[in-house]
């Protein structure tokens, strides 16, 4: 089973997430959303799976470096039409494991994954 973790390199969330994966021997495929980019399809299949509100980092620089008029009246379109736009919009790291899928970098939900 491939797992994939789809972030930003240099982000300190990814930082400990990678440090995490690499103790305990899991072996993985990166994917930089700066460099490879994230597709709309991408997106809208974790969006449908976790939901959009859980994906969108509406506490990093990028979310209010935002017009207000973007910020406003943010729905599910909308939001996955910004984070496609701009990727770093999207919370750090997004994991994938088979079927399953953690937004965020939480030690105790990596170890119940991993076991």
């Amino acid at each position: 089973m491939t797992t994939t973790i789809y972030g930003i390199k240099n982000c300190d969330t990814m930082k400990r997430a990678f440090a995490w994966l690499n103790e305990h021997r899991v072996e993985y495929v990166f994917h930089d959303y700066k460099k490879a980019g994230v597709t709309a399809a991408m997106l809208e299949s974790w969006a449908s799976h976790i939901g959009w509100e859980k994906l969108l980092n509406t506490r990093g620089t990028t979310w209010r470096r935002l017009s207000e008029a973007q910020r406003e009246g943010v729905d599910s379109h909308k939001a996955l039409e910004l984070m496609q736009q701009q990727p770093s919009l999207i919370k750090r790291p997004v994991l994938a494991h088979g079927r399953e899928l953690l937004v965020g970098f939480d030690a105790s939900a990596y170890e119940a994954m991993f076991g």
